[in-house]
């Protein structure tokens, strides 16, 4: 990070005393101020002073981008190239709330007086103010008791500036949250983000604008981009491992964490974010352990901090494209063309929901039509009509979440009932809240919208009657697609793209090498096995995944035993 002209010592990202900033061209009033003022109030607070406007003006912005509270300006009246009330008015536009004390000569005072009007200016000092304990600190211990009765707050948070509707801009958002970063929301319009994307030079026609917490300015960043400023793991430490485990899902963390646990050197990758679709439910209630059930970030939180803490290395934002067997090693390839080894390799990278087949959703995916639960939008949904796509456990617990913040929520289900895919407890639980409605042999044959989601046709398939519905609010939760598409095509999927394992294979698949037949989760080729919802004839439930993943390792051990 560059350090600015006008730095003070004691500046850091993490600092969060609020700061007095004295701005004088005489460099002898300058240090004498900041003198006077550390004197008293440096142990609360931080001084920091400038010779210039425009040089105040950039210290402004800085802390402005870093989300650092200003209490108190204090500026020169008389200055070369921007006097002081030029820019306290600026400085307004920042800080609106930092108090303003201009300090003049006694033959300025007229022009201070008229100041009060132009830059709301709380103050003006005359110069020279000794002694300070009656000329100065009565009138600063006034303003910085003002400021505390109404403090800017200050955030240690990346914030994110972008369009309610900006799929882009909901994108960065989903990946924060998935991935548990503090992070807080601005409108483009609100008057905050004015001040925040003055302060960092760009006029937000491209969004989102990201803000870390250091400062750094970033103008729709990929997830790659996104994932290095806030914090997140993207290089692998080692360039071979015994264990790297793709997906990051229940089976995938359950894989990480036993593997780490006993001892394996391990590696997790993840494309996205830790939990997959269980990480994005909004409560669990069937799972062993949590009788008054858990949210899947919660779940996932714990078994993320659980699996770094016995070892386990986790990257984010790295996408695997490659598998291919070198010797007794496994290579993977990611798709920026690097590449990492291991002894052994577990798949666990679960499924995705199937996109729904309409005309109009694919250009309003993101813009009111969202796959998964996308809790973030819980709030923004307060008072409108939320449609929920699917009748599955997901599809269920997505519908009790946003009842609690939508005026009415429809499950669209193709089915004639839930009961042939929904846990009893769920639908139960459905039954019981007055603004979730079930609308049965239900399926959604067209979206329409300007910059977002604003109707849809709706098709009964029992009676074929279609009626048309307004709403800006579509989650999506049907059927599940494997990411299996990178394999290899010597590692035998069946017909619906799901990993065979084991018994599944019949035997030794061809080109298996080995005089054994492959273990239970061992896939088509040696040392790779497959847990969790990616398995063929797997269940798909939260529970047996983190179990098919803690069983992988034991395989895994027996598989290096024979190495």
């Amino acid at each position: 990070m560059l350090v600015p002209r006008w730095y003070e010592g004691g500046m850091t990202a993490s600092t969060t005393r609020p700061v007095i900033l004295t701005v004088d061209d005489d460099p002898g009033v300058s240090r004498s101020i900041a003198r006077d003022l550390r004197r008293r109030y440096a142990e609360a607070n931080r001084i920091v002073r400038a010779e210039n406007g425009p040089q105040a003006l950039e210290a402004l912005r800085e802390l402005k981008l870093r989300g650092e509270p200003v209490a108190l300006l204090l500026a020169d009246y008389r200055m070369p190239q921007m006097s002081g009330i030029e820019f306290l008015e600026a400085a307004m536009d920042l800080f609106p709330l930092a108090r303003r004390v201009l300090l003049t000569a006694y033959a300025d005072t007229d022009a201070a007086i008229q100041a009060i009007n132009v830059v709301d200016l709380d103050h003006y000092l005359l110069k020279p103010w000794n002694p300070p304990e009656e000329k100065l600190y009565p009138v600063v211990d006034a303003m910085l008791d003002l400021w505390r009765s109404t403090p800017e707050p200050s955030t240690d948070e990346t914030r994110v500036i972008g369009h309610r509707w900006s799929a882009p801009s909901f994108a960065a958002r989903d990946f924060l949250a998935r991935n548990a970063v503090p992070y807080r929301w601005y409108g483009v319009d609100d008057e905050e983000s004015k001040r925040l994307l003055e302060a960092a030079g760009v006029d937000g026609s491209t969004l989102p604008v990201v803000i870390t917490p250091d400062g750094t300015v970033m103008v729709a960043p990929s997830e790659a981009e996104l994932a290095n400023k806030v914090g997140l793991s993207t290089a692998p430490a080692e360039e071979f491992y015994d264990l790297v485990v793709v997906g990051g899902g229940p089976a995938g963390l359950g894989a990480a964490v036993y593997g780490a646990s006993e001892g394996l050197r391990t590696v997790l990758v993840e494309q996205l974010a830790t939990g997959g679709q269980a990480g994005q439910s909004s409560r669990i209630e069937n799972y062993l352990g949590f009788p008054d059930g858990v949210s899947g970030a919660q779940l996932t939180d714990r078994a993320r901090r659980q699996a770094v803490r016995f070892g386990a290395e986790l990257l984010t934002a790295r996408e695997v494209v490659g598998l291919e067997t070198l010797g007794s090693a496994r290579r993977l390839r990611f798709s920026d063309g690097s590449e990492i080894s291991s002894h052994s390799v577990i798949l666990a990278t679960g499924v995705s929901y199937r996109t729904l087949e309409a005309p109009g959703v694919d250009d309003l995916c993101g813009r009111g039509i969202y796959y998964g639960s996308a809790t973030t939008e819980g709030p923004s949904c307060a008072g409108q009509e939320v449609y929920i796509i699917g009748g599955a456990n997901s599809a269920g617990q997505a519908a009790v979440y946003f009842s609690k913040h939508a005026k009415r929520v429809h499950m669209l289900v193709r089915g004639p009932s839930l009961t042939a895919t929904m846990s009893t407890y769920l639908i139960n639980q459905i039954d019981e809240i007055d603004n979730v409605e079930v609308h049965t042999c239900t399926q959604v044959v067209d979206c329409k919208g300007s910059d977002h989601l604003e109707r849809a046709t709706l098709r009964n398939s029992a009676t074929g009657e279609t009626r048309e519905v307004d709403t800006e609010w579509m989650f999506v939760f049907i059927g599940a697609a494997p990411r299996t598409d990178w394999l290899p095509g010597d590692l035998l999927r069946d017909e619906r793209g799901f990993v065979l394992t084991g018994p599944d294979l019949r035997g030794r698949p061809p080109g298996w090498a080995l005089e054994r037949e492959p273990y239970h989760l061992e896939t088509s080729m040696p040392g790779v096995f497959a847990a969790g919802d990616v398995r063929a004839e797997s269940v798909k439930r939260v529970a047996s995944a983190v179990g098919d993943g803690a069983m992988a390792v034991t395989l895994v051990h027996r598989y290096l035993e024979m190495l």
